[in-house]
């Protein structure tokens, strides 16, 4: 969806999903440290207004903010800063209403001020990024909500023809091909077997959604997507359950690797 704006300079991008759950359930997932580590990424959320937080998106990267907005479990928003280079701040609003079915819509709104449409793309980005989380978020509350949790993401840059790259990450998965609802193991940055419940693959992204079963249940998301020139390859695991932490600090160094053997030439 493009960027939207309006008179007084202010630009945004939105969106509206459901998920399964109660609002105090899906308030806990989005307004909360343990909640964002749980589906999106490893966060830090003073939960007051005024609060500070943080989202540690990967090894150096990470973005900070102040707690804007505070009813829960209806309404949360922050603004980030340090989001892009020379990027001013970005405002994020989030809305929980339940729905029949125990659902909740969520709407959630990027907005920022500027006279110009330098950021357009980015925001525009925003958008674009979400739909795998969103799906990581529903598998989240529909089967392990309230449960430990702990999660990385990983990235390695390569360049080349991007089918190419995205046929090479499939093949170090152990699979040819990616289809919903097929059942797969994978012998990778470590062993572990589920369920194919998304797949996407165009222009701007390619990815394959796993919900991962066994003893240490929780749900992989690889793939690549555009970045300038180059192609960035993404491995993003989350851990469910009390051996959650352990078994994801193990699991990391050995995702790093592997991801990195697949970015070389």
């Amino acid at each position: 969806m493009p960027t939207k704006f309006d008179a007084s300079g202010k630009r945004w991008v939105e969106m509206e999903f459901l998920v399964p759950g109660t609002p105090d359930q899906v308030w806990q997932a989005m307004a909360t440290g343990p909640g964002n580590t749980a589906w999106f990424t490893r966060a830090e959320i003073e939960e007051r207004i005024g609060g500070q937080l943080t989202f540690q998106f990967m090894p150096g990267v990470a973005s900070g903010g102040t707690v804007t907005g505070w009813e829960p479990p209806h309404r949360f928003g922050y603004v980030e800063v340090g989001w892009a280079e020379n990027a001013p701040p970005i405002a994020t609003e989030i809305s929980i209403v339940a729905r029949s079915g125990d659902q909740c819509l969520v709407r959630m709104v990027h907005s920022l001020f500027s006279t110009t449409g330098d950021w357009d793309d980015q925001m525009e980005g925003f958008e674009s990024g979400w739909p795998g989380f969103i799906e990581v978020l529903r598998i989240y509350l529909a089967h392990h909500a309230s449960h430990n949790a702990s999660s990385f993401q990983l990235t390695a840059e390569t360049k080349g023809d991007a089918l190419v790259v995205w046929r090479k990450l499939l093949d170090g998965l152990g699979h040819e091909t990616a289809d919903v609802g097929e059942n797969w193991t994978v012998e990778a940055g470590e062993t572990c077997f589920g369920e194919i419940v998304s797949v996407r693959q165009d222009a701007a992204q390619r990815y394959v959604l796993m919900h991962i079963h066994g003893e240490v249940p929780g749900v992989g998301l690889f793939g690549i997507y555009g970045a300038g020139e180059t192609i960035r390859l993404s491995v993003c695991r989350f851990f469910y359950g009390p051996k959650a932490d352990e078994t994801a600090a193990a699991s990391e160094p050995q995702w790093q690797a592997w991801l990195d053997g697949i970015a070389k030439p």
